[in-house]
């Protein structure tokens, strides 16, 4: 079970299916390597699977399939022994996987608290449509960036340095 509570409401869903699940790894994997681990790619960031966000004053109580900090805004990532579970700071980047368990929510509240909070970028990557939708935030709105599907190469800010092979994120 994932629980987030968002605008003060508990939301409780099951743990992602398969289609969801091999998504979020095949991506998690793809933009780990160049951005995280410097393989291939630039370096700089710090992406996380799964991590639980704490923002805003209440505070909304977030899990993002997958998050992003550029390494300079959050450079003890890990912390100690004695570090919380869960990261204050907004993200510079965020995707959610749709499904329809959760697309009213990743498409309603959390985009708005992802807004409101200032994260930058923003993915949705829908496993059964096959697609990816790239969105950055200008002033307090998201601007949908581009839209890509199918097995498209495609450059999806803010990981334009490298081509993201989409065939790679349906594969099995």
């Amino acid at each position: 079970m994932v629980a987030e509570i968002l605008d003060g409401e508990l939301h409780v869903s099951p743990r992602p299916a398969r289609p969801h699940a091999n998504v979020a790894s095949n991506l998690g994997g793809l933009i780990t390597v160049p951005f995280k681990l410097g393989r291939g790619g630039p370096g700089g960031w710090v992406i996380l699977v799964e991590p639980e966000l704490h923002l805003g004053p209440r505070p909304d109580k977030l899990v993002p399939d997958l998050a992003g900090w550029r390494r300079e805004r959050l450079p003890d990532a890990l912390g100690g022994d004695d570090a919380p579970a869960h990261y204050d700071l907004a993200p510079d980047w965020v995707c959610e996987i749709l499904s329809e368990r959760t697309r009213q929510r990743d498409k309603g509240p959390k985009q708005r608290i992802y807004a409101r909070e200032g994260v930058q970028h923003m993915w949705h990557v829908d496993p059964l449509a096959r697609t990816l939708e790239i969105f950055r935030l200008q002033g307090s709105q998201w601007l949908l960036v581009d839209s890509f599907s199918g097995e498209q190469r495609v450059r999806a800010e803010p990981f334009e340095a490298i081509e993201l092979e989409m065939a790679l994120l349906w594969s099995t």
